[in-house]
């Protein structure tokens, strides 16, 4: 065969490329069926206006005949007088000037008087002497599209409002980073400092790790609470956080959580988290709700940054009633592990004695615009616990390999085998673990109990 030229084709080929390999010929669409059944609306209009032809797809759209739009309506007709007036101020003008115009948004009306949200781009074709003749438009159905932004304005004015609510928590979080900054310029000039400067350090760290956890916890009426937080290492800030407080007429509010990452910036993420969340609950006490708020101003803050954040975390509402000893517990989780409940009426290591509050299907708080939370009840009797916990303690190694993990089995096993359910007991237990587990422990560990009070005799 000479350089060149193109190969004959083979027995059984088809030149053309309308039979594909399979050997099922393909079928043919003319250029009229092709614009008439486009999934698309398609019309021409002299330079007046006037349509002179019009694809049957926009028809269907807009529920009119041929007969009454070919000759008898201008492309302006079919818009709604918001979409007219856009027309003729800009679309109209925009059009003239530069001879094409793409992606504009206008609302067609359709036979019944509804609105049609739409696409519209338009070219002037123009005759040999370069004298324009008419304009050709092209129609796509933004119905979806409409329905979905008007669906981002509206969590667009959520966010907003979680926004203000979280003001004086950003204010809070800018100077909790400007303190944590420091400290970590301190940390790494320490390195080369004595002993005693090292000490300073530790204890600076220590500060303001403390000042992202309450003091203490407040006395609750009808309720044992205990807590503790364990941390990994000195030289770094961790990331866990708990808080409980009053929300009044009997009711009180619990969070539980831990921030991606570790250092001054978790830190931040952290003191933002905490004040965000606590004016979410007193906004609306729903669990599910506040996690909601919370990922609205973790999303809208990092969510699109090179170095983004979130968190896991728990959040609940408690509502002790001391005429029958109950304790109804109403909380939703983002990704955190499960509550742990013990009951006291079980037998020691028996079935039923410690089991977990599911959450299924929890997301990350801050990670996706569009998390979604799970909520959970359960009721406490008198001498049962609620335990919430981060996973700095079931994903502590417990081998010098440091390959297997401890693990929520364990962990339920630990439980149930404790002789007391009160939650200082559960929470002293559950330390003395941290502390046997040593370096295999490379995560703080926050630890919040809630119990029933057991009653006497």
């Amino acid at each position: 065969m000479a350089p060149g030229r193109t190969p004959d084709p083979a027995p059984g080929d088809d030149p053309g490329g309308r039979v594909p390999p399979s050997g099922v010929p393909v079928p043919e669409d003319s250029a009229e069926e092709l614009y008439d059944a486009a999934p698309c609306g398609f019309l021409s209009t002299a330079m007046d206006g006037t349509v002179t032809k019009v694809n049957a797809t926009l028809l269907d759209w807009l529920g009119l005949d041929r007969r009454e739009v070919v000759g008898r309506m201008r492309f302006a007709d079919l818009l709604t007088v918001g979409g007219k007036l856009y027309h003729e101020t800009h679309f109209a003008p925009l059009l003239s000037l530069r001879g094409e115009i793409g992606g504009i948004a206008l609302e067609m009306r359709t036979a019944t008087g509804g609105r049609l949200p739409v696409l519209v781009s338009a070219a002037v074709k123009k005759d040999a002497d370069g004298e324009p003749v008419l304009i050709r438009t092209t129609v796509f159905d933004a119905s979806d599209r409409r329905a979905y932004e008007e669906e981002l304005l509206r969590r667009r004015r959520a966010a907003d409002e979680a926004r203000e609510l979280a003001e004086a928590a950003r204010r809070e979080a800018e100077a909790a980073r400007w303190e944590a900054e420091a400290a970590r310029r301190e940390a790494e000039a320490a390195r080369s400092r004595s002993e005693a400067d090292r000490a300073r350090l530790t204890d600076a760290l220590v500060v303001l790790q403390q000042a992202l956890l309450p003091a203490e916890l407040p006395t609750v009426p009808g309720l044992d609470v205990a807590s503790y937080y364990y941390t990994a290492s000195p030289d770094r800030l961790g990331g866990d956080f708990y808080d409980l407080f009053a929300l009044g007429a009997g009711r009180w509010a619990f969070f539980l959580g831990d921030v991606s990452g570790k250092g001054p910036k978790a830190a931040a993420v952290t003191s933002l988290t905490r004040y965000t969340l606590r004016a979410a609950v007193f906004h609306d006490s729903d669990p599910v709700s506040a996690l909601a708020t919370l990922n609205a101003v973790l999303y809208d803050r990092y969510g699109l940054k090179a170095d983004p954040r979130h968190c896991t975390a728990v959040v609940g509402v408690v509502e002790p009633d001391d005429d029958r000893g109950r304790t109804t517990v109403r909380l939703a989780s983002g990704g955190h592990p499960p509550a742990l409940v013990l009951r006291a009426g079980a037998p020691v290591d028996g079935p039923g004695r410690a089991d977990y509050l599911t959450t299924p299907g929890g997301m990350l708080v801050g990670a996706l615009p569009d998390a979604v939370f799970t909520p959970a009840t359960a009721v406490l009797y008198p001498g049962d616990t609620l335990l919430l916990y981060t996973d700095g303690l079931t994903e502590a190694r417990t081998d010098p390999e440091r390959t297997t993990l401890y693990g929520d089995e364990r962990l339920r096993d630990f439980a149930a085998r404790q002789a007391s359910t009160a939650p200082g007991d559960v929470i002293a237990a559950v330390a003395a673990l941290l502390e046997k587990l040593g370096d295999g422990v490379d995560d703080d560990t926050a630890l919040l109990a809630l119990g029933a009070p057991s009653r006497p005799g």
